[in-house]
């Protein structure tokens, strides 16, 4: 994974998480394909509105113009649409200066099986069986939900992390599920010098890092921060396993169990990662949100299901 792109933090969107398509998907959904198509090319020279990813992309794309040579950042647009239906997404990325050149049109199939190819580092798409995909094959993945939130800082993007099967695998939080709090603690406690697996979102995390050390001024552009439930005495290890892989985290939440929404809100994240869909539910209502599909929080919701 990513191997084409050592030097550049590679983003890949899908439409739907780029531009808000609501209107066409409406036409497909009650009329069908035929009819779906036939409204696309007739559309095609109205500019679609922002979706829920596209300020992220936009921030990170504007990265590009703060750094000499070689642009750092690409985003890559992964779509269902045909190149024929799907002329009216890349007529809006001109509209708005969007910086992006490279597409997969799909025809209908899912596009995850690009997100490889492309070498990307990270996947949003607001479709969760293709999030799911890209998790199983090793890529970062998050399932967007629409926020009616906002956070502004400029040209600064923020990312929060949670931490167990987002940062970290769900090893400690496995023990939290099945033996409960008091087995979490006492092994965290003994396990405190020895690091935690990498999750899903530590290749991102880390080429994250290597694009902020391109800045070095008073206001680096990026920021990050980790938002946990856990607490003293779980955090040592949360704290050496960074260490350890020879990563920073600008900021740090050791929550506890309180409901990060306001802490969130607090930070101003451009973006949240989490795991379990109950507290992204809660965290959309302040901050847009990524929903992670992986380790037991989401084993458990499809053996309930």
């Amino acid at each position: 994974m990513a191997s084409v792109n050592d030097r550049k933090l590679v983003l890949a969107i899908s439409s739907r998480a780029l531009f808000d398509l609501g209107d066409s998907h409406a036409v497909f959904e009650k009329e069908g394909l035929e009819a779906y198509s036939r409204y696309q090319i007739e559309h095609e020279n109205d500019v679609l509105k922002p979706g829920d990813a596209f300020f992220v992309v936009q921030k990170l794309l504007r990265l590009n113009e703060q750094l000499p040579g070689e642009p750092r950042v690409e985003v890559i647009l992964l779509s269902r649409n045909s190149a024929d239906t799907g002329l009216r997404e890349f007529n809006s990325i001109e509209h708005y200066g969007l910086n992006i050149s490279r597409a997969a049109f799909c025809g209908g199939e899912s596009p995850y099986r690009y997100v490889s190819a492309f070498g990307c580092h990270l996947f949003l798409s607001t479709d969760a069986d293709d999030v799911r995909h890209a998790l199983d094959h090793g890529i970062a993945a998050a399932t967007l939900m629409a926020s009616s939130s906002q956070t502004e800082h400029g040209d600064q993007l923020r990312f929060a992390f949670d931490g167990d099967a987002v940062l970290f695998s769900d090893e400690s939080e496995r023990i939290f599920k099945q033996q409960g709090l008091k087995a979490f603690t006492e092994s965290e406690k003994a396990s405190a010098m020895k690091p935690l697996s990498g999750g899903p979102f530590k290749a991102f995390l880390s080429a994250l890092q290597s694009l902020q050390k391109e800045f070095c001024n008073d206001q680096p552009p990026i920021r990050t921060a980790l938002v946990t439930a856990r607490s003293a005495p779980a955090h040592e290890r949360v704290i050496r396993t960074l260490r350890a892989w020879g990563v920073r985290i600008d900021e740090s939440l050791f929550l506890g169990g309180m409901d990060k929404g306001e802490f969130l809100k607090a930070y101003g994240a451009d973006v949240f990662f989490d795991d379990q869909k109950t507290l992204c539910d809660s965290a959309r209502t302040h901050v847009a949100t990524g929903h992670v599909p992986h380790g037991i929080a989401n084993e458990l919701i499809k053996e309930g299901d």
